[in-house]
Parts: C-alpha cells; sequence; structure tokens
C-alpha cells in the first residue's frame, strides 16, 4: 500500500512541526483509501496532550481521536493515519512508537532539527507489531510523483 498526500498537506505537517518545536507535534491524516492505495485530503493538526514529556512523547487523546472521526465521516472521509515529529532525533519510529500504533493506519514521522523541520517519512505497523516502510507519492494538479524510498542513512521507509 502507498500513501499519497498534496504538497500543501506536507507544508502543514513541515509548519506544525516547526511551530510546536522543542515539543512533539501531533495531528490526523483524513482522506480514503482508493486503487489500493490512501489518499490523504485533509490534515487535522492536534494539541499534544502529553504533560509529562511532551519532547520526546506525544499524546492524541481519546475524545480528540473521537472528533477527528466525527469530523471525517462529516466530511466523507476516514482517518487513515497519524503524523508527529521527532525533535532533534531521526524520522523512525521509536519504541514507544511501535508500542502504541495500531496496524493498517499510516505513521508520517517529521524530523525537526534545531527547529527546522527536515525529513518526513511514512510507515506502517505489521500484524507483528513491527514497522515498515510504506511509500510515498506527491499528488498535485492531476499528477503524482513517487518519492524516493530510501531516507538518509536507511533503506527502511518513504521519505520527503
Amino acid at each position: 500500500m502507498a500513501i499519497e498526500l498534496p504538497q500543501q498537506q506536507i507544508e502543514r505537517i513541515r509548519e506544525h512541526g516547526q511551530e510546536t518545536y522543542p515539543n512533539e507535534c501531533c495531528g490526523v491524516l483524513l482522506g480514503k483509501e482508493q486503487d489500493g492505495r490512501k489518499v490523504v485530503l485533509e490534515i487535522l493538526p492536534l494539541k499534544n496532550a502529553r504533560d509529562d514529556s511532551p519532547r520526546n512523547r506525544f499524546l492524541i487523546l481519546p475524545e480528540d481521536i473521537l472528533h477527528s472521526d466525527r469530523e471525517a465521516r462529516r466530511r466523507g472521509l476516514e482517518i487513515v493515519g497519524f503524523y508527529h515529529s521527532h525533535p532533534d532525533h531521526p524520522a523512525r519510529p521509536s519504541e514507544f512508537d511501535r508500542e502504541h500504533a495500531w496496524p493498517w493506519y499510516t505513521y508520517l514521522i517529521l524530523a525537526v532539527e534545531k527547529g527546522h523541520p527536515k525529513e518526513l517519512t511514512a510507515w506502517l505497523l505489521s500484524d507483528g507489531r513491527s514497522f515498515f516502510p510504506e511509500e510515498m507519492r506527491i499528488a498535485g494538479d492531476g499528477n503524482t510523483k513517487q518519492i524516493s524510498s530510501t531516507p538518509s542513512g536507511s533503506s527502511s521507509a518513504a521519505t520527503l
């Protein structure tokens, strides 16, 4: 499966990561599953509800997920994934990410270095509780651009 999103939504994620630095940002990806891929049409930036360690953890409250799901349904969409940032750390899933992730959903991770958004990667959690890379594509003006699936220093994720 691949995930496809417009450049505008990528920029919104990058801005959210920059705004919340040095804390992690988080949000929901809204879209549809079409022809074997997830198509992101909107994002919902959310407040990181983590009080004890927001610099290296994020928390989306259950009521925020319920609100996001209702909003998605109202728009004829569904939740297809989540995003969050890793301030001053690589855009790779942490053990904490793995322990709290759900299968099927896409997890976009944005590296933010010294306040500047850098690498964005896409991941899926297998039923066996391991993350694996998900192909990421930029959609726009009827054209789709496939992104390299080899991030810096790794061969295990799609990257922007």
